[in-house]
């Protein structure tokens, strides 16, 4: 049989972790390197060349995309279907488990998967049945904890509490929970795992079944597993099987949703003996986007090590570009899509804007808009579509008109108050027989007394509640309506309960709802304009999925994917690498990891760009330049200028006053500004209301400044 076409199109590296004999084997997949190819081709070898049966062959990923696509290789290169391989998620193949094995694994025969949603609101019943206050101890939080301790690989007698009596009020939910599970015939996603890893642990005879079984076992993205999924695959591993683990330790970046880097970086240790091989070559990005990645990356001391490279050309430089502000950096990005496409020649579907919090796409979709720009959220929502955003704005649609009945119904028990079904049916009973609205309505069963106390308290809480927002915020400025609207109606303290990344994103948001209402400038009416405003702008509707646009997302999101343009915006300390990430031990090298991630998903031109000032979370900052900027190397790297009307190389300081009479400042000026202190004038730019200037401060270093809002101060020389 000729079997030579399954490495025609391979490269040395390729072709040696494909066709390795090694028992144990480590494949550190770079980006663009080729993986899912490699991973393909190996099990395809197996098949062919070594005689393995495909019924011995188990493949996990970490997506139902990434399985599918794997699968087709296999058929394409096979050119026939191959029956009895495992091939799929880890989640996948352990339902399959389960379902062959229910009676040996405690479950029902037509046991039912929960879905997020659905164990959430099983979570509020056991609560319910508990009188465990929702208000104190939000679901979601419960929620978080729960999946925490299963992907731990704990049941609720297994946790350590050790004193801590928020640790044992989450353990006695989640025993509730587990039980009111059991009895349902229920399990979620994350117990999918965790009762396939007992199910072998309980059963050696079946664990010694799978073992023989799966002669050769194949882990793609094994950076991301998680504590549960290693054990699981350290279980199935015996002294007769194979293991090929492909992955790369540099875009490990879901430490906070439980990935553990050290699985991969500890891989060659615990399986020894164990053949390492790296893909270095990249097939994506050009050698000046990948010097940069290769820079970046180093600077993170604990990792196994590569260094990418390409066959083809350096390719441009990255082009950096200093905002005075975040509308300002918009522009510019704006500016550059429309001339990728007007005279480059490219698609709106080939750029993408890339940036660290979901806060950040609000002004880059208004100017997208404005500019009348297709573009889509990929895997979120638009800013106004957001939930948390729709809440606020319910409130403040409330406090303008107490009649709205579907602001009144979105959140009058939001944060969770105790006003259930069976009281709402009541008020828009009322509300229907009366022909009046649930406000009036909620009103006079209140009054009429047709309510049980304790649902009558809730709703009449309610009512004072929204009352006393109306009556506090009527002679506030718009942007501090919304801002006491936050926190007044307990949006901000429920979110703060929520556990991971969620919860911390929502408070962002509406912390970038109070910048949306600083920006805005009405006519008339301020509040009435804004919720106009926030309503156009939800219904504007993204652009159809098939429709050429640009695709805005976070860089989390981004993994796994590639486009000819990337702009990474937000490049400012305290924003990208984040606040947090500076104050917990490990994250710094995680955000980079996840920088890496974004310069390597482009493929033609890299952007970035960072703010001198930004309004954002409903603060104004002047941050300075992100460390990952800086740790890149000077030479791949060029400085973008406005098209200014007037311009003044730094060369000509000192030589006069600038072109333009009415201008304030010259080169070679000192002067005094309010955060930076003192430093000279070295270049200005545009004119009037566009006018910038850039600084060389003696203190913070050189800054771009707009001129009509610096407010510097002309320095008098000795």
């Amino acid at each position: 049989m000729d079997i030579s076409h399954i490495l025609n199109s391979l490269n040395d590296a390729q072709r040696s972790a494909v066709t390795s004999d090694a028992k144990h084997l480590l494949v550190l997949a770079g980006a663009g390197s080729g993986k899912t190819r490699v991973l393909a081709h190996r099990i395809v070898w197996s098949v062919e060349a070594e005689g393995v049966s495909p019924y011995s062959i188990l493949a996990v990923t970490f997506t139902n995309k990434a399985a599918g696509e794997m699968k087709q290789r296999i058929y394409d290169l096979l050119s026939r279907p191959v029956q009895g391989m495992w091939i799929g998620t880890f989640h996948g193949i352990a339902h399959r488990l389960l379902k062959a094995h229910w009676s040996d694994a405690g479950l029902s025969e037509n046991f039912q998967i929960l879905d997020s949603e659905d164990q959430l609101r099983l979570i509020r019943r056991c609560m319910k049945e508990l009188n465990v206050d929702e208000k104190r101890w939000p679901a979601k939080s419960l929620q978080f904890f729960i999946n925490d301790q299963k992907d731990e690989g704990l049941r609720p007698h297994q946790v350590d509490v050790s004193g801590d009596p928020f640790k044992r009020h989450h353990q006695k939910v989640y025993e509730h929970y587990e039980a009111a599970c059991q009895r349902g015939g229920l399990i979620d996603f994350a117990e999918l795992l965790l009762r396939a890893y007992e199910l072998w642990q309980k059963t050696p005879s079946l664990l010694q079944h799978y073992r023989e079984r799966f002669q050769h076992i194949l882990v793609d993205e094994f950076q991301d597993t998680n504590t549960i999924q290693y054990k699981w695959t350290k279980l199935l591993m015996n002294e007769s099987n194979r293991i090929t683990v492909v992955g790369d330790d540099d875009q490990s970046i879901y430490g906070w949703r439980g990935a553990r880097v050290e699985n991969i970086h500890n891989f060659a240790q615990r399986f020894a003996p164990c053949e390492t091989i790296r893909l270095e070559q990249n097939y994506r990005s050009t050698q000046t986007i990948l010097s940069a990645a290769n820079a970046l990356i180093a600077n993170n001391s604990d990792r196994l090590g590569k260094e990418l490279w390409t066959e083809g050309n350096g390719g441009e430089p990255i082009s950096l570009y200093s905002a005075y502000n975040e509308l300002d950096e918009s522009r510019f990005v704006v500016e550059r899509v429309k001339q990728i496409v007007e005279e480059r020649g490219g698609h709106y579907k080939d750029i993408a804007v890339l940036y660290r919090s979901n806060a950040q796409s609000r002004v880059l979709e208004e100017g997208l808009i404005r500019a009348d720009i297709p573009y889509r959220i990929y895997g979120g929502l638009r800013f106004f579509e957001r939930a948390e955003i729709k809440n606020a704005l319910a409130y403040l649609r409330l406090t303008q008109s107490l009649h709205d009945d579907a602001a009144f119904e979105r959140v009058v028990n939001l944060p969770t108050r105790g006003i259930g079904d069976r009281t709402l049916e009541k008020i828009r009973e009322i509300a229907k027989i009366e022909q009046v609205t649930l406000w009036m309505a909620a009103e006079k069963v209140v009054d009429r007394q047709l309510l049980p106390t304790r649902a009558a308290n809730a709703v009449r809480g309610f009512l004072e509640l929204v009352m006393g927002l109306r009556e506090s915020t009527q002679a506030l400025e718009l942007w501090e309506r919304v801002e006491y609207i936050n926190s007044g109606s307990g949006l901000i303290e429920f979110h703060k309960k929520e556990k991971g990344e969620k919860g911390k994103a929502r408070i962002e948001n509406l912390k970038e709802l109070v910048t949306a209402a600083k920006y805005f400038e009405p006519e008339e009416d301020p509040l009435v304009e804004f919720l106009g405003h926030a309503a156009l702008e939800s219904g504007e509707g993204q652009a159809a999925p098939d429709q050429d646009c640009v695709q805005l997302m976070t860089l989390h999101s981004a993994k796994g994917l590639e486009f000819p343009y990337v702009f990474l915006v937000g490049m400012e300390e305290g924003l990208f690498p984040s606040q947090m990430s500076l104050q917990e031990e490990g994250r710094l090298e995680e955000e980079r990891r996840l920088c890496y991630v974004g310069v390597t998903r482009a493929m033609q031109k890299l952007y970035l760009t960072h703010a001198e000032s930004r309004r954002i979370y409903g603060d104004e900052r002047q941050p300075i330049l992100s460390r990952f900027v800086r740790e890149l190397p000077d030479e791949l790297i060029e400085e973008v200028r406005i098209n200014a009307t007037v311009s003044r190389p730094a060369m000509m300081q000192g030589s006069g006053a600038h072109a333009d009479s009415e201008c304030e400042f010259r080169l070679g000026q000192r002067v005094h500004h309010a955060v930076f202190g003192v430093g000279t004038v070295i270049q200005v730019e545009g004119e009037g209301a566009h006018e910038r200037v850039q600084v060389k401060f003696d203190r913070e270093g050189a800054k771009w400044l707009m001129a009509t809002y610096a407010k510097l101060e002309p320095v008098e020389l000795a």
